[in-house]
């Protein structure tokens, strides 16, 4: 065998992530296309995964993608002259209690916004489509009829002749074991073959991308679990096409495969493999059967399909599958080495993901980008703490266990906790605080009145917590209130012609006089929104460089990093995460100038200190870093505090504050806040998929300037064109309704939309949402008014009514006072 010396791409692996990938390179881009097997095609987890493909995800974008598959699934056979065993049997859903039944009621929203189809149907309707079943426990199902199955073998061997019909090539027998590395990039792949110069590589290793990664300094946090399964031999009376069925309320699943049922399950339990590498030869092997531990999946099986107990088992399937911390796979650019692209960690959805994962993933690897809204699977979701593989082992070990559980709103991880607390966690804890964790920090999402268990009592309807909420936000709007938003994360952006570079990659205008602070987002080639976040410019240091100092959300912390220095113009400008140097007090309410002005000798005044400006102002004895911007929509400031003085800082304002009835407040209330005020939220009310102008954010972006920047272009491009979508409020009358976000929008009966985020505003007591009406015959204010609204929410339709401005305080005059 003899390698190229060069290619454009190397893909590494060649289960069914790594041939879709290289056959959509091939196929749609004509790349030139390597793809690397250390043992066999399919020969990892591909060859032994179970086969179901499930489409409906929380994700608008990420069920597109599973939907790409299912398409590309049905024809691929036509194209490669491979049969897949592709069957769309549908996929019968189990509901046993009330709370999954809300949960099916929801998703059957969610599938309409998302334009699924998807019914709710009765237990005697379960059983007259699977007979065999046992129904008695039922409180209805969810049928999904374009769901289906397919053999993961057959659909990668398939995959791999496309890729080779479109010119790829494929080498097996061929183990990567370096790379070659410039200036952070990648320049070679190493192999035990001999060595070929590359411009990306897309690394699809499967269980191995971890050490893969690992190679080129890259973190890949996946944990390979055992997962078993069986499969019996024929069952009297079981159809050739009987729909696949998932009984999460047994932890179980079924699908049939020729003429018995392949019948696996998700444990509380799980049983994680290794934390070190996997061995190299670990080619086409499985592990001993555990009958002991696959003992539950049995009992709860018979008791569904009574006909398992006498029937024989053909095959125990014991092995291992590639899972994550938070349950969705791991696409994108890695933040360490961004010509490395990552295509791992499936959690078993790696075939029903195949097909689609392949296409995104090629496209991003060629272009630099993502070509849709990813988040929510884009390995810079993840940090440091996300290097240590005890943790990660412990916390994929909890997801692993939640697979088939109900998905309460607002449910929080509880393994690995506390992991990083700010230096008020204790002052917090003793305010009777209940945590909730982001990207590892312990944040308080709320407080627990005397008398009241400081915990998450998790439910469909109204949580437990609703009320002492609706305390803390109205404390906010009438006194004030102390957020502990430490977890924020910072940046410094320095050098001669650091106002020049962020100039380019904002698409706001940050280059105003030092000690002003401008909100701005980040947009990407399509003008969608990249990033979304503060910039403050502080006077120049010593050497008279320029400085600036940057805010974003918790969870964005990596990926807004990576992309603004990815996109940084080259010259005397450089980017730094500070984010553990600041501590960060959010001072907001009616009579936080007031507090302010007790601790400090500084101008707090409206004249002194104006909206949208940043001052460095002494508090008990520490320099801190104001920023007057709001997040919640009164009068406040953000105080940047270093970090061993928040402490001190704290107990100042709370003791200064005592008379006007100062409190600390929770980001539960912070959420319904901004709400009211129709702040946009990253990654759900504003994503890549979303511009500017469709989202109501035109007037932050700097286009009279004539300057360019980044997405500028596509903006351009645009307006000639009438918006065909654009984001608005609904208010709901019934105060009992539960908003979470994916409820369908109705305009005079039609749907035009879905909501992206969700709650209630305890001042105007009533439930909020908000979204993006959509018409492809151009979204005007007149269109948007002249109609008749409604929400479809749990499948249930209520009367709405839609706000364009927001609905408390349009005028702002609570911020700027």
């Amino acid at each position: 065998m003899t390698l190229p010396t060069h290619a454009r791409i190397v893909v590494i692996g060649g289960g069914i992530i790594g041939c879709s990938t290289a056959y959509h390179l091939a196929r749609d881009h004509k790349a030139e296309v390597v793809l690397l097997e250390q043992g066999r095609l399919t020969s990892g987890s591909t060859w032994h995964a179970a086969g179901l493909v499930g489409q409906l995800r929380s994700s608008a974008s990420i069920t597109k993608v599973l939907k790409y598959s299912v398409d590309l699934y049905k024809g691929l056979a036509a194209e490669t002259g491979l049969e897949t065993g592709w069957k769309m049997t549908g996929c019968l859903r189990l509901a046993t209690n009330e709370d999954r039944w809300t949960e099916y009621r929801r998703l059957a929203t969610t599938a309409r916004s998302f334009g699924m189809e998807m019914h709710l149907i009765s237990p005697a309707e379960v059983k007259r489509m699977w007979p065999l079943m046992e129904v008695g426990d039922l409180v209805g199902a969810s049928w999904l009829p374009t769901d289906g199955q397919a053999s993961p073998s057959d659909i990668a061997q398939s995959l791999a002749k496309g890729a080779r019909m479109h010119g790829a090539k494929i080498y097996e027998g061929v183990r990567v074991t370096g790379f070659g590395m410039a200036g952070g990039r990648i320049t070679s792949v190493k192999t035990t073959q001999g060595e070929i110069a590359c411009e990306t590589v897309v690394n699809c290793g499967g269980q191995w991308a971890r050490q893969v990664g690992a190679m080129a300094g890259i973190n890949v946090p996946l944990q390979p679990v055992k997962h078993q399964y069986i499969v019996t031999e024929r069952i009297e009376g079981l159809a050739t096409d009987a729909p696949t069925i998932r009984d999460p309320d047994r932890r179980t699943y079924f699908k049939e495969e020729v003429g018995g049922l392949v019948m696996g399950g998700y444990e509380p339990n799980p049983q994680p493999w290794t934390t070190g590498d996997v061995p190299d030869d670990w080619e086409f092997r499985l592990f001993d059967d555990d009958f002991d531990h696959f003992e539950q999946h049995m009992e709860q099986a018979i008791a569904r399909v009574p006909a398992l107990e006498s029937v024989g088992v053909k095959q125990m399937i014991n092995g291992p599958e590639s899972f994550t911390p938070d349950g969705n796979f791991i696409l994108g650019s890695a933040p360490e080495c961004a010509n490395m692209y990552v295509g791992a960690g499936f959690n078993a959805f790696g075939i029903a993901s195949g097909g689609g994962a392949g296409w995104v993933l090629a496209d991003w690897a060629v272009r630099g980008e993502a070509p849709l809204d990813l988040w929510a699977v884009d390995i810079r979701r993840f940090a440091g703490m996300h290097r240590d593989r005890d943790w990660v082992r412990d916390r994929t070990s909890e997801a692993y266990g939640k697979h088939y559980t109900v998905g309460f709103p607002h449910e929080e991880y509880e393994s690995g906790r506390p992991r990083i607390v700010s230096p008020l966690y204790d002052r917090l804890k003793a305010h009777r605080a209940v945590f909730g964790s982001k990207l590892g920090w312990e944040r308080p999402n709320w407080f627990a009145p005397e008398g009241m268990e400081p915990r998450d009592v998790y439910s469909m309807g109204r949580q437990n917590w609703f009320a002492a909420v609706g305390e803390e936000h109205r404390h906010v709007r009438e006194a004030v209130g102390i957020f502990d938003q430490s977890s924020f994360a910072k940046y410094e952006v320095t050098g001669r012609d650091a106002a020049a570079a962020l100039d380019y990659v904002c698409a706001g205008d940050v280059t105003k006089a030092p000690g002003r602070l401008t909100y701005t987002q980040l947009l990407n080639s399509r003008g969608g929104i990249e990033c979304d976040l503060t910039v403050a410019r502080l006077a120049p240091d010593k050497q008279g460089e320029d400085r600036f100092y940057i805010v974003t959300g918790t969870g964005f912390r990596t990926h807004d990093l990576a992309w603004i220095a990815e996109h940084l113009p080259k010259g005397d400008v450089g980017v730094r995460d500070i984010t553990e140097d600041w501590g960060t007090l959010s001072l907001m309410g009616p009579k936080a100038r007031e507090v302010l002005a007790r601790v400090t000798g500084a101008d707090v005044s409206n004249e002194g200190f104006p909206f949208g400006h940043v001052r460095e102002i002494g508090i008990a004895g520490a320099t801190v870093r104001a920023l007057r911007v709001t997040y919640v929509g009164e009068l406040g400031w953000e105080l940047h505090v270093p970090l061993s003085a928040t402490g001190a800082v704290f107990d100042a304002l709370m003791a200064a504050g005592a008379e006007v009835g100062i409190r600390p407040i929770g980001y539960r209330a912070l959420e319904s806040l901004r709400l009211e005020k129709g702040y946009r939220a990253w990654s759900s009310d504003i994503t890549p998929n979303d511009t500017p102008f469709e989202a109501g954010l035109g007037w932050a972006v700097k286009m009279k300037t004539g300057r360019d920047f980044i997405g500028r272009a596509a903006l351009e491009a645009a307006s000639s064109a009438a918006l065909v979508k654009r984001f608005a409020g609904f208010t709901l009358d019934d105060p009992d309704v539960v908003l979470v976000g994916r409820e369908t929008i109705l305009r005079d009966g039609e749907a035009v939309g879905y909501l992206t985020s969700g709650g209630y505003g305890y001042s105007l007591r009533q439930s909020i949402g908000y979204g993006y009406v959509r018409h492809e015959g151009g979204v005007t204010e007149d269109f948007l008014l002249s109609g008749r609204y409604e929400l479809v929410v749990a499948s249930e339709v209520f009367p709405a009514r839609i706000g364009l401005r927001p609905f408390l305080d349009p005028e702002g005059l609570r911020i700027r006072g």
